[in-house]
């Protein structure tokens, strides 16, 4: 639950960027969305990845001719990984940049925080990547292209019970994120719900650098596997501290591990570690295989989940502009709630009434440094 402070600033907020003038533009130099996410700070390789991966699908409709008759424009704003900036961030998009539609944030506190302004403005907003069930439920201008923490968490347990044959678990919880609180809760109810059994929820706080006492307080239950529904950055440094008290779980993450810098953190600790996530790069579908060889060949290296599913989004965003046959706020809202089986790279997307899609993850395995195919539970 938000503070009564935390209340003030996000009407502060709204109060200055109606100041500034809410009156939505396409302007005569193009069709502008917005990008906001953490471009700077401990999680920014989330939202550079999440940049390239929209850019590149707005360079691509370009290329074709745009929509609407006009060309698209991208414009983005760092929102340094906090919530107050992400209010912020997209308070500037819509009142100084007049965008008519929203790409982010990938973080789920971060969309919990700037989605009333979007809201309050009716600007769409659709998230990559935030999974967890609150965020569409700021309103009906809220959407994402990503599964929701129910679903992953589910399949995590799933996984763990049917493919690892896991008995017991341990969480591992940062305390001060919606998602990892989100995603705990939804594997602990379907992993007790089919039997298994979890022996102890630890907390921690997001930048923390010392594990020890969390994982001696854990470790003398033996558990099977070890969950840590965290970012990359805490889960590299966890398995290395994990594996250096000699801990022999399982170890267990969501799609917030997905960046190669997991393994660079991690190093051999996270060998033989499992993930879920929104695709898998290795994904024979030819629509994958063409979004990875184009990504590759304009930004050098593989696109992460983030990158895929912030295409998506970019997409599912333009093809709404389109069947709308306009960027006025209630009518592009109309047209994206009625999206069905837009072919994204992360799956069909098809809106359910809540605005969220029908998706179920795949579980990716951390082997040689990288991350393979594992399953589709």
């Amino acid at each position: 639950m938000r503070s009564p402070s935390w209340r003030r600033l996000l009407l502060l907020t709204a109060a200055f960027a109606a100041a500034c003038g809410g009156e939505q533009s396409t302007g005569t130099q193009g069709i502008k969305i917005g990008f906001f996410g953490a471009l700077t700070g401990p999680q920014a390789t989330f939202a550079l990845s999440g940049k390239n991966g929209a850019k590149l699908a707005i360079d691509e409709i370009n290329a074709k001719g745009g929509v609407l008759g006009k060309k698209l424009e991208m414009l983005s704003e760092d929102d340094r990984n906090e919530p107050s900036e992400a209010a912020s961030a997209v308070s500037k998009l819509i009142t100084r940049n007049h965008v008519v539609a929203l790409i982010g944030e990938n973080a789920s506190s971060r969309s919990l925080a700037a989605a009333p302004i979007a809201q309050s403005y009716q600007v769409p907003m659709v998230s990559p990547s935030s999974t967890n069930v609150e965020v569409t439920k700021k309103g009906d201008y809220i959407f994402r292209v990503c599964f929701i923490d129910p679903s992953q968490g589910k399949a995590l347990a799933v996984f763990a019970r049917q493919n690892l044959k896991a008995e017991t678990a341990s969480i591992l919880i940062d305390s001060k994120s919606d998602y990892s609180v989100g995603l705990a809760e939804a594997f602990r109810t379907s992993f007790t719900g089919q039997g298994g059994r979890v022996l102890s929820e630890v907390k921690y706080a997001e930048g923390d650098s010392d594990f020890s006492a969390q994982l001696t307080s854990i470790d003398p239950g033996k558990p099977d596997v070890l969950f840590v529904p965290g970012y990359y950055t805490d889960a590299g440094l966890i398995a290395r501290q994990a594996r250096g008290l000699g801990m022999k779980a399982v170890l267990l993450g969501a799609d917030g591990w997905d960046s190669p810098k997991l393994a660079e953190i991690g190093g051999a600790a996270v060998e033989g570690a499992y993930f879920s996530n929104h695709y898998s790069v290795d994904d024979p579908a030819p629509a994958v295989r063409a979004f990875v060889e184009v990504y590759r060949k304009t930004y050098g290296s593989e696109p992460d989940s983030i990158a895929a599913s912030s295409y998506d989004a970019a997409g599912v965003i333009v093809d709404a502009i389109r069947r709308a046959g306009s960027t006025e706020g209630k009518r592009l809202r109309d047209a994206l709630a009625a999206t069905k089986d837009f072919p994204g790279v992360t799956g069909t997307i098809t809106m359910d009434a809540d605005r969220n899609p029908t998706k179920l993850p795949v579980i990716l395995k951390v082997e040689n440094g990288r991350t393979k195919f594992a399953a589709r539970p």
